[in-house]
């Protein structure tokens, strides 16, 4: 095989189908906008323990969407609105339950995401078709328009620019939330502010990914960053990098193989997972024998 013949399927392979077609580039400007934002909003969720919080509320979103889609069909405005004012009701809603009653505040995530996503399904599945719902729950990454990616653009500029804002404050609310709420003004604002970030991001996630699989790229990379590294900005820039190239990949191996490209992006940063699961500087083999080296020494 000659270089030319060996550049050329090459490129026929992992360049060509990003450059020769508008539905892949469209998808992959919105995976890039995803990936910058939705894997930091990540770290942070991962840091303060909440990624199933996470989970809970990337299935609360989905009646405030299918609500949208009821009165004006797969309207970008009205279900992102809808998914939104959802989200952002469960949030708050979970929290006053828990303040107001002996049930913690997980115990009351874990029933409204149940009546949520039962709502969601129910209103999609009798007003719609199997089509809609498919739409709503596994997304359309590869069905972007530019309204959509507008809106992803958006959303990820807005989300870098509130952490940057926020950053310090989230850090500390990380650490200690009750020393944050004794020296600083920001305590309330970091808080309820990274809600409204975990909950745009979603939305966005929503959009392009489904509700069922919008989660996978804010926790997956987080996940397998701090099985890399230590620092926060270090965990944020890899685990934006980890689902960028992931994105891709599963971008490519869908159309290669004709596999459904949400899941096919969620599996690969899940595979990437459970690789640095057990190589990762700090995973379980390096662990181990961390561990066994400590032994000898004592």
């Amino acid at each position: 095989m000659t270089p030319e013949i060996a550049d050329t399927g090459l490129w026929a392979l992992l360049i060509g189908p990003l450059t020769e077609f508008g539905f892949m580039r469209r998808a992959l400007v919105g995976c890039v906008a995803l990936s910058l934002s939705c894997a930091p909003v990540g770290v942070f969720l991962l840091l303060r323990r909440m990624s199933l919080t996470g989970d809970a509320m990337a299935h609360a979103i989905l009646p405030g969407a299918a609500i949208g889609y009821l009165l004006s069909g797969l309207s970008l405005t009205a279900m992102t609105l809808g998914g939104v004012a959802a989200g952002l009701l469960v949030a708050v809603g979970s929290g006053l339950v828990a303040r107001s009653t002996v049930l913690r505040e997980d115990a009351s995530l874990a029933a409204f995401y149940l009546l949520s996503l039962a709502l969601g399904v129910l209103i999609v599945s009798t007003r719609g078709s199997s089509v809609d719902l498919l739409h709503v729950l596994f997304g359309t990454v590869l069905a972007l328009n530019d309204a959509a990616l507008t809106l992803l653009v958006g959303i990820a500029l807005a989300s870098m620019a509130a952490l940057a804002l926020l950053y310090r404050p989230l850090v500390l609310e990380c650490l200690d939330p009750q020393f944050l709420r004794s020296v600083s003004r920001w305590s309330a604002l970091a808080h309820y502010g990274f809600l409204v970030l975990v909950v745009i991001n979603l939305v966005a996630g929503f959009h392009a990914l489904g509700t069922l699989m919008a989660v996978g790229i804010m926790v997956l990379p987080a996940a397998t960053a701090r099985l890399w590294v230590r620092s926060v900005p270090a965990l944020m820039a890899l685990a934006a990098g980890l689902a960028l190239a992931a994105c891709v990949a599963g971008l490519l191996i869908s159309y290669h193989a004709d596999w459904p490209t949400s899941p096919t992006i969620v599996l690969n940063l899940g595979a990437v997972y459970l690789v640095s699961l057990i190589v990762g500087r700090h995973g379980a083999w390096r662990m181990g024998q961390h561990g066994r080296q400590r032994h000898l020494r004592a």
